[in-house]
């Protein structure tokens, strides 16, 4: 993707700078010093050593997953076997990394082991692990470029078909099968109906994927997610990335971070709630990702 810079209504391109972050090193620190800011995920380890080897970047998501984060500096077809392997490490150590959690974020904290995540992050991927990784239920695929003077741009190759909007997905725990039908049953007509009313907005925003497979509820996102939609029998809760939208003049944004739920904001989404405000206020959160 070309990036130009604009200086008194005249462009310049950006050009990338091949060193980019000087090594891996140096790649994997600045992620995990802005990780928050860049993909939603909260910090817990980088670094983080096992028996066979070590684990770049240890985070959680707004969901409350746990992620695992691989770094190569230029393209390396070896990252895929590394993030599989880890994968498999981390389902292995539940209690592990639930201990890591507490220690690291508080005991509040009820880890979601429904989607862990790995996020494999270069430059590039050649066209065995972008064919590969189509098999696999976790693996994500993020691309980054580092540009002159210090623009950074990441953008997100291969995503699991389970968060797409574009196919249909579902997760089965117990013989339940979490889908977005299933969510829409919990609660009422007149809510289904202006849940639709939202959701065809919210999936008109440019590059939205929707997680409909959660037992919780349903989520959408960009990189990382700006928001998350539980049903009840007669309402609808969303959560939001910040407590604080100065246009919220009916104040229908809580503050709710300290619930630790990893979004920081909750509305009430009743009958009464005007849509196309509530839709405004959840834009806002959207454009806080980009």
């Amino acid at each position: 993707m070309a990036i130009f810079r604009i200086s008194k209504n005249k462009v310049s391109k950006s050009r990338i700078k091949d060193d980019g972050f000087g090594d891996e090193f140096s790649l994997r620190d600045f992620f995990a010093e802005n990780l928050e800011e860049l993909l939603g995920i909260r910090f817990i380890e980088k670094e983080y050593p096992i028996q066979e080897g070590r684990i770049d970047t240890l985070g959680l998501d707004e969901n409350n997953s746990p992620v695992i984060i691989e770094y190569k500096w230029k393209e390396n077809e070896e990252v895929l076997a590394q993030g599989l392997f880890y994968s498999n490490w981390l389902l292995k150590n539940k209690k592990h990394f639930e201990l890591l959690v507490d220690k690291k974020l508080g005991k509040n904290i009820i880890v979601n082991w429904d989607q862990p995540r790995v996020i494999l992050v270069a430059q590039g991927f050649g066209r065995y692990i972008q064919g590969a990784v189509e098999q696999e239920k976790h693996i994500e695929l993020l691309s980054y470029h580092f540009y002159e003077p210090d623009i950074l741009h990441l953008e997100s190759i291969y995503t699991p078909p389970t968060l797409k909007s574009s196919r249909k997905s579902a997760v089965r725990d117990e013989g339940v099968e979490y889908t977005l039908a299933y969510h829409l049953n919990k609660t009422s007509q007149e809510m289904q109906q202006k849940f639709k009313i939202l959701r065809e907005k919210i999936l008109q925003l440019p590059e939205v994927e929707e997680k409909d497979s959660l037992k919780t509820g349903v989520a959408y996102r960009t990189t990382k997610s700006f928001a998350h939609i539980g049903f009840k029998p007669t309402w609808i809760h969303v959560l939001l990335r910040d407590p604080k939208y100065t246009s919220d003049t009916k104040i229908l944004v809580r503050d709710v971070t300290s619930h630790e739920w990893g979004y920081k904001g909750l509305i009430k989404f009743t009958p009464e709630t005007d849509v196309e405000y509530l839709f405004g206020l959840i834009k806002q959160s959207y454009e806080s990702t980009l």
